[in-house]
């Protein structure tokens, strides 16, 4: 078969449909593509009006195939997430490893699921591409969490793993995530190969299997295997999770906890359920109605944790329990919210990412701190200690500074990265990373990306060490923010299914900027498309203010947002953090997972709750402000 085109060049052409529908290896949506060019080429009306946009949006090109690898709506035709445009991407992804890996061994791919509409179809298809392309595929079995997917990248010594999921987007969507190992990363950049082996993609890997893509003719020529992949069992499971207890949270039995669990009709409630009963935590209550895999969601309005009203149901069940911890997982279980009773006792306080992180950063400074790794003994990101030149924290540049403070305080070095895990987990020497979308990486050696089932052990564990001393995440909370000062967030998104409104936005942001933000005027404007702080070129723009605020906006990389990232500071009065020995808290050693002690405070004068609250009220009725600015001069 010749050329299929896959975008209309001169208007609409249904003979571009038709050889799209022909080539097509599914039955559903050639039906569905060929419903569409029948009406479309109807009588003139409504209905035929429509099927011409819809086919139009639909042949505007292949749906980009970038360091997110693919992710859109479920359809027939070039820019939609289907089993042709997968199988496309399967073989360009295929060719740049035969490319990458020309010595040694047939290049090896691992390729996960998650339990979304058309998920198993696609890895299916992808083990056969690979298979037919002389390429070793092992497919994990279905409805799997994507961290165990980033765990056999590195762990069966794979060339590159596809995980397909689209995450926490709404139920229409899916996705094809892809993951390099050591060869190919090797064959591109030796210097940088270590660092990056295990993790999603960048440039220029993104761009060179993008171009293979761009190069294959028709899904008919592409060669598919009936047989020959390598099915895996659960036993990876049973890997990833004996992995993550090299970890060493484990529940402290003085400080029992009942904990709420939900996955949100995802795939990770069975990985969370035995990873927590592995750490000790034996009093767990899952949200039902919620823990199996379900492609429609259909409790939730969208299914991420971040979203108003996601957590209804955990909280429902945890008044009825009592519980003292709700952890939920996105729908692939690579991210983690955490929710707590409230102080005031006025019900629940779900925690911000940069609360977590802040806390998950504590809890991994205390457990460094008790030990200290001998010459030649590797770090938890695999490397030695004298490689790395010590243990880093990093963070993507839009979640909160307080990290940096905290590293600051512990000795320890930080590293701000470009938004997302595919930079933070390359940072040499990682021990700990995390973004403000629930996003965190607390066993980088194990696996080099987010991973929302061991970072909520690791909490789980911090707040019952917590416990057992008497105190609870929101004192330590206050405790951190009583040494370090206050850093309080707040996001501000704006959903535009109208996209050029979101470039608008940005084109009136670089040209005009506001000269004032919650009252304080903006001292510094950097555009981050020219580069900040060091960091590689993005779409993004950093608003500092004489108070120290910060606010970043940028375009969302996977969904049709503009997203404002707004950080207020302010100072804490000093108060006295020291153990009873003398020693800074901070400094006290600690099993990971454990709480540092800190002396009862003498009066509500010294209770870091009260000292911190008149900051936290403050930065607070900024950050109201700045919103209202950033709403008046967008006009969303």
């Amino acid at each position: 078969m010749s050329r299929v085109a896959s975008a209309f060049t001169a208007g609409f052409d249904p003979d571009i449909v038709r050889a799209w529908i022909q080539d097509d290896p599914d039955p559903t949506t050639r039906a569905e593509l060929s419903e569409l060019l029948e009406t479309a080429l109807a009588e003139s009306g409504a209905a035929a009006a429509e099927a011409l946009a819809e086919l139009t949006d639909r042949f505007t090109g292949l749906l980009e195939f970038g360091t997110a690898g693919l992710r859109g709506e479920i359809a027939g035709g070039p820019h939609r997430m289907n089993r042709a445009v997968v199988i496309r991407a399967a073989a360009g992804l295929s060719a740049f490893l035969a490319e990458h890996t020309p010595d040694g061994d047939p290049f090896t791919v691992v390729i996960g699921c998650d339990a979304r509409y058309g998920s198993a179809d696609f890895a299916r298809d992808t083990a056969a591409v690979v298979t037919a392309a002389g390429g070793r595929a092992l497919l994990l079995p279905a409805k799997l969490p994507t961290p165990v997917l980033a765990f056999a990248v590195q762990h069966l010594q794979a060339d590159a793993g596809v995980m397909v999921t689209a995450s926490h987007n709404p139920p229409r969507d899916n996705g094809y995530k892809v993951y390099l190992g050591l060869r190919p990363l090797t064959a591109l950049d030796t210097q940088t190969a270590v660092h990056g082996a295990g993790a999603q993609i960048v440039p220029p890997a993104d761009a060179l299997i993008a171009g293979h893509i761009a190069r294959v003719d028709s899904v008919s020529s592409v060669p598919r295997a009936e047989s020959g992949w390598e099915s895996l069992g659960s036993e990876v499971v049973t890997e990833y999770l004996d992995a993550l207890a090299q970890l060493g949270a484990q529940a402290d039995p003085r400080g029992s906890l009942r904990i709420v669990t939900t996955a949100l009709h995802g795939v990770g409630a069975a990985t969370l359920a035995r990873a927590l009963e592995a750490a000790g935590f034996s009093d767990v209550r899952p949200v039902e109605s919620q823990r199996d895999p379900d492609p429609d969601f259909p409790t939730v309005a969208f299914p991420n944790p971040e979203e108003a009203g996601a957590l209804d149901e955990a909280i429902a069940l945890a008044d009825d329990v009592q519980a003292d911890l709700i952890l939920a997982n996105d729908p692939d279980a690579d991210r983690m919210s955490a929710a707590v009773p409230a102080p005031d006792g006025s019900g629940w306080h779900q925690l911000s990412g940069d609360e977590v992180g802040l806390l998950l950063g504590e809890a991994v400074a205390q457990h460094l701190a008790s030990r200290t790794p001998e010459a030649g003994e590797t770090t938890h990101a695999g490397e030695t200690a004298e490689a790395a030149g010590g243990p880093v924290f990093a963070s993507s540049i839009v979640s909160s500074r307080a990290l940096g403070a905290l590293a600051a305080r512990h000795g320890i070095a930080h590293s701000p990265t470009l938004t997302g895990f595919k930079w933070i987990s390359r940072v040499p020497g990682i021990v700990y990373g995390y973004e403000e979308a629930l996003g965190y990486c607390v066993a980088p050696a194990a696996v080099r990306d987010k991973d929302g089932i061991s970072a909520a052990v690791l909490f789980a564990a911090f707040a019952s060490h917590l416990r057992a001393a008497g105190r609870s995440l929101p004192d330590e909370l206050a405790r951190i923010r009583a040494v370090d000062g206050v850093f309080r967030t707040q996001p501000l998104t704006f959903r535009l299914e109208d996209t050029s409104l979101i470039a608008r936005a940005m084109a009136a942001l670089r040209a005009q900027p506001p000269q004032e933000l919650g009252g304080s005027p903006v001292i510094r404007v950097a555009d981050m498309a020219e580069g900040y702080e060091g960091l590689a070129p993005t779409d993004g723009i950093v608003l500092l203010t004489e108070a120290g605020d910060r606010v970043i906006v940028r375009p969302s990389g996977t969904e049709p947002k503009l997203k404002c990232y707004l950080e207020a500071v302010e100072a804490v009065e000093a108060v006295d953090a020291a153990t009873p020995d003398g020693a800074a808290a901070s400094d006290a050693p600690a099993e990971a997972g454990t709480a540092a002690d800190v002396p009862d405070a003498d009066g509500a004068a010294q209770d870091p709750l009260v000292r911190v609250s008149p900051a936290w009220d403050a930065a607070g009725a900024r950050l109201t402000a700045i919103a209202a600015d950033l709403r008046a001069f967008f006009r969303l």
